[in-house]
């Protein structure tokens, strides 16, 4: 009883100084396993008495079980602790900015091109897009360019036969839906990408986004057609902007005028990104010409309309700030990552 008392003293001292569950193991293993001294003490049974071997071996269990219960509890113990000791050290300070993910934006001239739609969508305008390659005749003569005219000098380009080529203008699109839908009134934009004869510089591009209007009705004057692009350039550039008519020459429309917004660097007084007028050239536009309207089908004594052309590429250049038409299409995701603010 002596021994089984003083093993108990033994095993006490030696759990409480545990400090690992390694170590907790190496003692469960010494004092309870097969060779432990708990295992020893049956041993001394076959030497008691008869009448004493039930206590004894009672008492053994007892010690056992005991031992047992202290190790259960010791290693709850020293599971926990290691537990928190591990959260200490892999604790992520969340007061830090996370990490973002390396996603794409939108591109300026998508973004551009969809302020733009929401714009004329939202004055009643439908939108309609049409195929990159079309016919010599809803390009130019429809359009009141008939062949061997100067006017395609400057735009003649990329011909896949005699009769088809890559548009040079979307106006190609605006031809057809006048055709469809003579004698009724139309409203519509027409966005899309066209080609040009070109050289490639700071701000002039043989391919580039192109997004014209048409309005064919009863008593549509160069006044609608005014406050349509005034409206225009205030959502675009801001409501201080002003805009102005320059007389010029297009031969689908007639009159026909270069429109001109005031500059926003200056906000009018002139300095050197107008060239010191004050004005910024936007696009061009006028008075649907009555042959046009006559080709299509329309008696251009009863209706009347105004179209207008804008280069995408000039609106975003003007609103960015960007000063080479080239940056939009290197594929620097450094650039598109400029416009995350505008989204």
């Amino acid at each position: 009883m002596n021994e089984i008392e003083q093993l108990r003293q033994e095993f006490n001292e030696k759990i409480s100084s545990c400090q690992s569950l390694s170590e907790l193991n190496d003692l469960r293993v010494s004092y309870l396993g097969k060779k432990g001294p708990v295992q020893g003490l049956m041993k001394l049974m076959k030497d008691l008495p008869k009448e004493e071997k039930p206590v004894f071996g009672q008492k053994v269990n007892c010690l056992k079980s005991e031992l047992s219960d202290l190790i259960d509890a010791k290693k709850v113990e020293l599971e926990e602790k290691e537990m928190l000791s591990k959260i200490e050290s892999e604790k992520i300070d969340i007061t830090l900015p996370g990490r973002k993910p390396n996603i794409g934006t939108i591109h300026p001239l998508n973004l551009m091109w969809e302020e733009l739609e929401d714009l004329f969508i939202g004055l009643g305008y439908q939108v309609i897009e049409g195929n990159d390659i079309v016919d010599d005749l809803y390009c130019f003569e429809r359009a009141n360019i008939p062949k061997d005219h100067p006017a395609r000098d400057m735009q003649d380009s990329l011909y896949i036969d005699e009769n088809n080529l890559l548009r040079t203008h979307t106006t190609a699109i605006q031809m057809v839906v006048l055709e469809q839908s003579a004698p009724n009134p139309v409203k519509v934009i027409c966005p899309g990408k066209v080609y040009r004869r070109d050289d490639d510089d700071a701000t002039h591009s043989h391919q580039f986004m192109h997004m014209e209007g048409l309005v064919v009705g009863e008593n549509i004057s160069l006044s609608d057609l005014k406050g349509t692009l005034l409206f225009m350039a205030r959502k675009i550039f801001g409501q201080d902007k002003q805009i102005r008519f320059r007389p010029s020459y297009f031969p689908f429309t007639e009159p026909s005028v270069e429109v001109d917004v005031s500059c926003h660097v200056c906000g009018g007084k002139g300095c050197p990104t107008c060239k010191g007028t004050g004005w910024i050239e936007i696009l061009g536009a006028g008075e649907v010409n009555p042959n046009v309207l006559k080709m299509a089908g329309y008696d251009p004594e009863k209706v009347s309309g105004f179209a207008f052309g804008v280069g995408i590429e000039r609106m975003a250049m003007l609103k960015y700030g960007i000063d080479d038409i080239r940056h939009f299409y290197t594929n620097d995701k450094r650039f598109a990552d400029e416009f995350k603010r505008f989204e």
